[in-house]
């Protein structure tokens, strides 16, 4: 269980909410862009910053808790752990701080100690199911059943018509081995959640075991719905398709789960029997060697190369494989009879004979021959025997994951509507040279080509963090820029540069000033009134979190919220006062409007861009989103579809998602 992503449940909203209305260069500003750094995932820089807090202040607790959030994520769980002791010694009364240290604890395989901070947790603030999720899955690491068994009747009782908490108590009942109550549990969490995926592989499971394969294969087509990239999913529907005798669907799904995960044994070595079953040698050859380069002592894998080597004429390679296996094995006879065969072959006729004395020997002594009673064999048997038989992994009954809520892995969330991000100015970018979508604006290569600023500008709405090799460079070339602006040198493009440094090192007020600055002098600056709104969206999005939430959970905003987002819409406004044919900006308002859930608005800001630039991906599944979320979904298909076709591939996950509950 525990060899799945792990995700902390640290809820940040209220810890990031109550900002300053004007911070200064000092502890609070530390701790505000130490912050912001986190948020953005800048987890070195961020811990940079609290350093500093924690050098001229370590009695505050909420630097160490920060710090260690950072370091959790770098996966530095022992040194997040002790961060998340001091924060607990300074300040106890803060559930926050047991939930980290918990989930450092879980990762350190500490149950025991990881289950009495849930516990912690839970005596402050009984009302979050996460905890107790978590609390249950800890106890299942530890085989406490009887205790997580006491704890999901609690979550059922507060919680009914959460589909998971019926899919855990299932998997109670399989580590009991009381399969049928398993089954009752799983059918209670499908009726309360007919697309629940964790639900739908354990009931597929079953059915395989039941060998109701067809009803097991239905099940688990529901499954990758939801979990279209999770692999071992279809290496177990193809292990179902190969049941029922359907070898191109199983290859396919053989196909499918290697490509998400190339290091798949079971992938490679079930697709090389298939293809060999199918007469494609060489590349069932391919496969096998990819199995025996990674497990040496795979005598099975070695043996299915041997009859392939010896299919492609291959005869000296086959006879090395079959005299490896013969010497550990001296007992299996169909190895002898092959390598007879090849020796024949190669002229070797006193060999061959002495290879066919060995099995003639056996025969006359009546060793006899073990029948075949199955198609598939569990990954530990090792009998030569079965070499032609499908790998059957032991099968992860769920996939359940350790709750999450916090902004940094929104990618992990199965459930969350989340828009595809502004367009912003950035020196990194992420997967710059396959970029699907390539956004344009005149001036910032007009800037690039006079090397304006320190590295070259990229304006892109698939920004990465920065490298921790280029802090230095970044805050060196802040200094350099503070020396000529004291001097009064180097203009206003010097706030420019100095402001897209600040940005880049989350100090988005500092960078605001220095914007700001530059605006006084040019006024209809494309990329400075582009930038600003930036900042600004950045700021927002950082200093209230539950803005970044999946946009299907409705909320009221806040009134600083709603005057926050309203400067965003000003500054893009503005952009568009100097160029009305900006679609960045109007797909920047859209974004905007989806923070303010008026999806309407946004809906007409990003009809607007595509009139503009009818080829934007983002901007087609942006409007889908918001299309669904207004209750058309008709049209909201069609835009996914669009933006599928343009590149934007993760848009065939909701259509597949929103077209099956239609």
């Amino acid at each position: 269980m525990l060899k799945r992503i792990l995700c902390p449940i640290l809820v940040l909203v209220g810890l990031l909410s109550s900002l300053p209305a004007r911070a200064q260069f000092n502890v609070e500003h530390m701790m505000l862009m130490g912050r912001s750094a986190l948020f953005y995932e800048d987890y070195v820089l961020s811990i940079q910053r609290f350093n500093t807090v924690i050098n001229a202040k370590p009695h505050l607790p909420e630097a160490y808790f920060y710090r260690g959030l950072a370091k959790f994520y770098l996966e530095d769980y022992t040194g997040a752990e002790v961060d998340g002791s001091s924060a607990i010694y300074r300040n106890p009364y803060v559930e926050n701080y047991y939930v980290l240290r918990g989930l450092c604890r879980i990762h350190l395989n500490r149950f025991d100690e990881a289950e009495a901070d849930y516990l912690k947790a839970i005596e402050m603030n009984e009302t979050d199911a996460n905890y107790w999720h978590n609390l249950v899955l800890c106890q299942f690491e530890q085989k406490a059943y009887h205790r997580a068994d006491s704890c999901l009747d609690i979550m059922i009782r507060k919680w009914p018509k959460t589909a998971e908490n019926y899919t855990l108590r299932a998997q109670l009942k399989m580590a009991e081995t009381d399969t049928l109550m398993a089954e009752h549990w799983l059918d209670q969490a499908l009726e309360v959640d007919s697309f629940d995926a964790s639900a739908l592989c354990m009931k597929a499971m079953l059915l395989l075991n039941r060998k109701a394969f067809v009803e097991g294969e239905k099940m688990l087509d529901r499954a990758i719905i939801q979990r279209p990239r999770q692999f071992d999913l279809y290496l177990n529907r193809a292990l179902l398709r190969y049941n029922r005798n359907d070898l191109r669907g199983a290859m396919n799904d053989y196909d499918a789960a290697i490509d998400l995960n190339n290091n798949s044994f079971v992938g490679h070595f079930n697709r090389g029997l298939l293809r060999a079953q199918v007469g494609d040698d060489n590349r069932a050859i391919e496969d096998f060697n990819f199995v025996i380069e990674r497990e040496p002592d795979n005598y099975i894998a070695i043996y299915n190369r041997a009859i392939l080597l010896n299919n492609v004429g291959d005869y000296r390679g086959a006879l090395r494989d079959l005299s490896t296996i013969l010497k550990e094995y001296p007992q299996f006879y169909d190895g002898y009879l092959l390598r007879a065969q090849i020796r024949r072959k190669l002229g070797d006729t006193y060999g061959a004979e002495r290879d066919e004395f060995v099995v003639l020997k056996a025969r006359v002594e009546g060793v006899p021959r073990p029948k075949k009673t199955k198609k598939t064999r569990k990954a530990q048997d090792h009998d030569l025997e079965d070499y032609n038989m499908l790998v059957e992994e032991e099968p992860q009954m769920t996939q359940t994951e350790y709750a999450s809520e916090l902004r940094g892995r929104v990618q992990d969330k199965q459930t969350a509507l989340q828009p595809m991000p502004i367009f912003l100015f950035s020196f990194f970018e992420r997967d710059a040279s396959i970029n699907r979508y390539v956004p344009y604006i005149q001036l910032v290569e007009e800037l690039n080509k006079r090397n304006t600023f320190m590295a070259k500008l990229r304006f892109t709405n698939t920004e990465t963090a920065m490298p921790e090799a280029s802090l230095p460079k970044v805050f060196d070339d802040i200094n350099d820029l503070s020396v000529k602006i004291e001097a009064n040198k180097g203009g206003a493009m010097a706030y420019l540069r100095r402001a897209v440094d600040y940005y880049h090192v989350r100090d988005f007020e500092s960078a605001m000033t220095d914007v700001d600055k530059f605006l006084e002098t040019e006024p209809r600056n494309i990329v400075g009134l582009m930038l600003r709104g930036q900042l600004r969206y950045s700021l927002m999005v950082a200093n209230h979190s539950a803005l970044s939430d999946g946009l299907d959970h409705a909320r009221t905003l806040e009134m600083d919220e709603v005057i926050g987002l309203r400067k965003v819409l000003d500054d893009y406004h503005a952009v568009l006062a100097v160029d009305a044919e900006s679609p960045y900006a109007y797909y920047n308002i859209g974004n905007t409007h989806m923070l303010m859930r008026d999806f309407d608005l946004a809906i007409e800001a990003y009809s607007k861009a595509l009139t503009l630039d009818p080829a934007m991906p983002d901007a087609y599944f942006n409007r889908g989103l918001a299309y669904l979320l207004i209750g058309q979904a008709e049209k909201g298909l069609v835009d996914l579809s669009q933006a599928g076709e343009f590149g934007l591939y993760s848009a065939y996950s909701l259509i597949k998602k929103y077209t099956a509950k239609k």
